[in-house]
């Protein structure tokens, strides 16, 4: 997506400035984590998981094929709005399908979840390899095509599998809406489509209707949404006292993976930069397409998976608390940036460094992306209220959503020549984050209560 915003017209591409494409991209992965409310929602209340992470699938599946065709930006941004709806029909349901299979004390639950992370990554390791490497080498349109057509099979080994190995699992929704709901439900999404025309129809006679300032707004909405869901968690009649103590440590670990996350998803927006603009494209002798790096992202995980499951499993009730894995999620997250200042150092800015660093800054923050991202998941299915389950999973993403936005930002910052200040201020806040974090474990051990 990246380098099919920014590369030429002649080459197929989009021919965008690079600073305004790095944050399309950064603000598109915190649409579509913050479209998981609506999943959650249509999950809780409508359609159960099943079916929502069906149409979910679909509508990516149909995302993916209007960037097919040669509709240039009418097809990208149309493509985008499809895409964020379906990913946040399925993304949060199908975490939320998987922490069903056990219950709340099982020990092999943190475990659980790194397998299904595992699965995840064979294809995402698959994706950027083949997908990118058509995309650069011959056509982002035929890249895109290949998308298309990973999702549909996706879709039909989904729809057979669930019904040969879930039996009715997930078929309905935990928080049916009651008839006498559907008015308030049916004004609420009113209100809110009113204010969105509105507001786009005033920035557009004022002449500030502008891709930046679309980014700007949504970069406030990301950051105060999960204040707000929060909020409306903590007044709501059907959550317990118990349920509000388990709630406020969620919090607490929820703010600590923000800053994760910002630093993580970095690696789709400032590491193809970085693999672009500085770094020696040829890895065993072969010249690398620039964005077949994140494809190493998978790569170890489907490496740290396996051992990290065993670990827990092995360990048991021994195994460390949810918020040291979070300590040491963030303290990898803070070295991935450090460490490229290592090469930077060495060859000087603007000199260009082996791929082979870059790989290494990928292998370490994948090392706390299997400690966080697996307990994440796990704990938010532990301390969700049970009539938030998947809403609360929703929460979980919109964490990323919230790193996003405000990397849509942050990203502008980033050149090559004032690298080294910035994955040097990155890397120490990320420390300082984990240490803060850590005292605070003790403390909110004593708060969960299950």
């Amino acid at each position: 997506m990246l380098f099919y915003l920014i590369d030429s017209f002649s080459k197929g591409g989009l021919g965008m400035n690079t600073s305004i494409a790095t944050s399309i991209v950064a603000i598109y992965g915190a649409l579509i984590y913050m479209s998981t409310v609506i999943g959650g929602f249509v999950s809780d209340r409508l359609l159960g998981p099943r079916k929502t992470v069906f149409w979910g699938g679909v509508l990516i599946a149909l995302g993916n094929f209007i960037l097919v065709l040669p509709l240039k930006f009418v097809g990208l941004y149309v493509s985008i709005v499809i895409i964020v709806l379906g990913t946040g029909f399925l993304k949060p349901n199908v975490s939320d399908m998987v922490g069903g299979l056990y219950s709340k004390k099982d020990d092999r639950r943190d475990a659980g979840f790194n397998i299904y992370y595992m699965g995840i990554n064979i294809g995402a390791l698959l994706a950027p390899f083949i997908v990118g490497w058509v995309g650069q080498t011959y056509s982002y349109h035929a890249g895109f095509a290949l998308s298309t057509i990973g999702m549909i099979f996706g879709l039909i080994q989904y729809y057979i599998g669930s019904k040969k190995y879930l039996g009715n699992d997930g078929l309905y929704p935990n928080d049916p809406i009651k008839p006498e709901e559907k008015s308030k439900v049916i004004k609420q999404v009113s209100w809110v489509t009113a204010i969105i025309i509105v507001g786009l129809l005033v920035m557009y006679f004022t002449h500030t209707l502008n891709v930046n300032n679309i980014i700007f707004i949504i970069t406030i909405l990301g950051i105060l949404l999960p204040a707000i869901y929060f909020f409306n968690i903590f007044r709501s009649p059907k959550i317990t006292p118990k349920d509000r103590k388990n709630v406020i440590v969620y919090i607490v670990v929820f703010v600590a993976s923000v800053f994760f996350w910002s630093i993580y998803e970095q690696t789709m927006t400032i590491f193809p930069l970085v693999a672009e603009q500085m770094t020696n494209l040829k890895l065993f002798g072969l010249h690398v397409q620039a964005s077949q790096f994140t494809g190493f992202n998978a790569l170890f995980v489907l490496i740290y998976s396996p051992i990290v499951a065993a670990m827990w499993t092995k360990m048991g009730k021994h195994q460390p608390s949810s918020t040291s894995k979070f300590t040491i999620g963030l303290l990898a997250s803070a070295f991935s940036f450090l460490v490229l200042l290592i090469p930077i150092a060495i060859n000087g800015v603007g000199v260009k460094f082996s791929g082979w660093w870059l790989i290494l800054s990928i292998a370490i923050v994948e090392i706390g992306e299997v400690f966080l991202s697996p307990s994440g998941l796990s704990l938010t299915t532990k301390l969700a209220p049970k009539a938030f389950n998947a809403q609360m999973m929703s929460i979980w993403f919109l964490g990323d959503a919230a790193a996003q936005s405000f990397n849509a930002q942050l990203v502008k910052l980033y050149s090559v020549p004032n690298a080294t200040m910035y994955f040097g201020v990155m890397g120490v806040i990320a420390i300082i984050i984990a240490v803060i974090l850590f005292s605070m474990r003790g403390m909110l051990a004593k708060l969960i209560q299950l």
